[in-house]
């Protein structure tokens, strides 16, 4: 008896165990737990999660930890030769003309043209109808005058006629002088220190004309040793009482009743000083300027830089106003001198090798080239994952309905899908980043319109597998049990025949993924995709188009090659990983 209960008791466990309704049973035959468990025996495709849990942690989460903004350009102190100043020997001539008396351009150009090179102590020449008269102190140096129309001198026979000019008055020495000098045929004549002429009219009469001086030519130039002695140097009196003394060699000279004391260094060189012994001015024919505007030179650095070119020395020193010692060096160049010196100033920190502060260095524009590659993690999975999703979603409008109708809609849909696929891929990407770049397109509408393309032009390979999936799938028992229930056709395609393409579908994308990366890769290290400020792995791998970059900054790009790999494989190590796992046919 003992015996059949036992026997029982077992045929009961064994109908317990294969009960329908046991929990264990039912997870057994779950196709998702299934799923799960054929694709974490994957060991390649559990290598491939966590590839891409890495690449996203460091994309998104690392943008958000790193100190530095992803357009961040860092500077370095260092020193470099740049040029400083400018010298030139003056060859032309400057004018500085009397108070209230301008001297206008042609005059100017009529100086240069019918005075300079002449020999003569007084030149005359016409310009502006104004007779003037360059009375020549020294070499470079003239004294230029003008006639100022006083009356008329005719000759009658032996009797002169002198008569004043409308508001003019002439004194009886001034005419009898006139008349003397008419008589005797005399073109110019001399009285109290001023200087007359006489010029031919009509017939036998003459115009007699006041000489006074209107301006200096001098090739010297006065530069005043502090801006509050610039009215004083620019001074006409100053000037020509300064030059004129340095021509005689005289060691003072007196202008407006004030005495001022000559330390002449050269025939075109010297220091002008007050009573005190205070340097007021420097007088030399070579002019010295900054090279950036705004910049002011004090008088003693000018003196340095004449005293190194007159003794033809190729540097000099300069105790700057700091008391620091200054080393400067002068080239010639096209008759210029141009005068460098080594200044600290602010350098882009471009190239700069990996160390505490930059991980992995920095590029050409001087950013962070490890924050550079988290912000453009972020940007080529964003890019992949958006097309493929894009794709997707009209590939499968396509595909499923061209393979549920069939017939003429399918005839049109697909020669529609093989119009598409007659477009080249690679060219059409470059025609339409040329018309961005034409159209300075903004950077962040530029990846949304290069997504866009990217889209439309990729939806045809999921549009076909889709068509060939539901053409199969619409003949078998669940569909016409769809079909007299009665349910609209949106919801036959939608809700029944494309879930069941969904397995290969997310294979194929997940597949798929690798290649998008690579093809916005491939653009924008042609410098079709992505644009600065924003950055993508193939911008920033686009770097090593540099022959400089390729052999000695490998940071910049092996880095972001490396990253494009192991993205690529993750995604291609999850796909297979999928595939196998969605295989019915696969053992158990």
């Amino acid at each position: 008896m003992s015996d059949i209960n036992k026997i029982n008791n077992t045929e009961q466990n064994e109908q317990e165990q294969m009960s329908l309704d046991d929990g264990r049973r039912v997870k057994v035959l779950s196709p998702g737990m299934m799923v799960f468990k054929r694709f974490i025996r994957n060991r390649l495709a559990i290598v491939g999660i966590c590839i891409l849990v890495f690449m996203f942690t460091f994309s998104f989460l690392g943008g958000v930890i790193s100190p530095y903004r992803q357009d961040q350009v860092f500077y370095k102190v260092d020193s470099a030769n740049k040029e400083y100043a400018g010298a030139v020997v003056n060859t032309d001539y400057r004018f500085t003309t009397v108070d209230g008396k301008p001297l206008s351009t042609m005059v100017r150009a009529t100086f240069n043209s019918q005075v300079k090179g002449k020999e003569g102590d007084a030149i005359t020449f016409t310009a502006d109808k104004t007779a003037y008269t360059a009375l020549k102190i020294d070499d470079g140096f003239y004294v230029i005058t003008s006639g100022e129309e006083l009356g008329s001198v005719t000759m009658l026979g032996k009797i002169v006629d002198v008569k004043a000019a409308e508001g003019k008055e002439i004194s009886a020495e001034l005419k009898a002088a006139a008349t003397a000098a008419a008589a005797a045929g005399q073109e110019s004549f001399e009285l109290d220190g001023t200087a007359y002429t006489l010029t031919k009219d009509m017939g036998k009469s003459y115009k007699l004309s006041g000489m006074g001086e209107v301006a200096l030519a001098s090739m010297l130039n006065f530069d005043a040793a502090d801006p509050q002695y610039s009215v004083l140097a620019a001074g006409y009196e100053f000037r020509k009482n300064c030059e004129a003394a340095m021509h005689a060699g005289q060691t003072t000279f007196t202008a407006d009743g004030t005495e001022y004391s000559l330390e002449i260094l050269s025939e075109t060189d010297a220091t002008i000083r007050d009573a005190s012994g205070t340097e007021l001015a420097n007088v030399s024919n070579i002019i010295v300027n900054p090279v950036t505007s705004g910049v002011v030179l004090p008088a003693s650095y000018k003196d340095a830089v004449v005293e190194a070119i007159l003794a033809k020395k190729t540097s000099f020193e300069y105790v700057n106003a700091e008391g620091n010692t200054e080393k400067h060096t002068i080239q010639m160049r096209s008759n210029n001198y141009i005068i460098s010196t080594e200044q600290q100033t602010y350098l882009i920190d471009m190239y700069s090798p990996p160390s505490a502060e930059h991980p992995l260095g920095t590029d050409d524009h001087g950013m962070d080239v490890l924050t550079r590659l988290m912000y453009g993690g972020r940007i080529s999975l964003m890019v992949g994952f958006i097309v493929m999703i894009l794709e997707n979603i009209i590939g499968i409008i396509v595909g499923g309905i061209s393979g549920y109708f069939g017939g003429w809609v399918d005839t049109l849909l697909m020669r529609f899908v093989d119009l598409f696929n007659s477009i080249p891929y690679y060219p059409m990407m470059i025609i339409a980043g040329a018309i961005m770049d034409s159209f300075e397109v903004n950077p962040y509408l530029r990846l949304y319109m290069m997504m866009a393309i990217m889209g439309i032009m990729g939806w045809t390979g999921v549009a076909r597998v889709v068509r060939g999936q539901i053409l199969s799938l619409r003949e078998q028992d669940f569909m016409v049990a769809t079909e007299a229930t009665g349910i609209k056709v949106s919801r036959r395609i939608f809700r029944h025949l494309v879930p069941n393409v969904m397995p290969l579908l997310i294979v194929q994308a997940t597949m798929g993924l690798g290649g998008i990366i690579l093809a916005e890769a491939t653009l924008s290290f042609l410098g079709l995709g992505i644009k600065y400020p924003l950055a993508s792995w193939g911008t920033i791998i686009n770097s090593s188009s540099n022959i400089y970059v390729m052999t000695n900054c490998w940071y910049l790009w092996i880095p972001a090659g490396l990253l494009i790999v192991l993205t690529v494989l993750g995604f291609n190590f999850v796909g297979d990983g999928l595939r196998d796992a969605f295989d019915p046919k696969m053992k158990r």
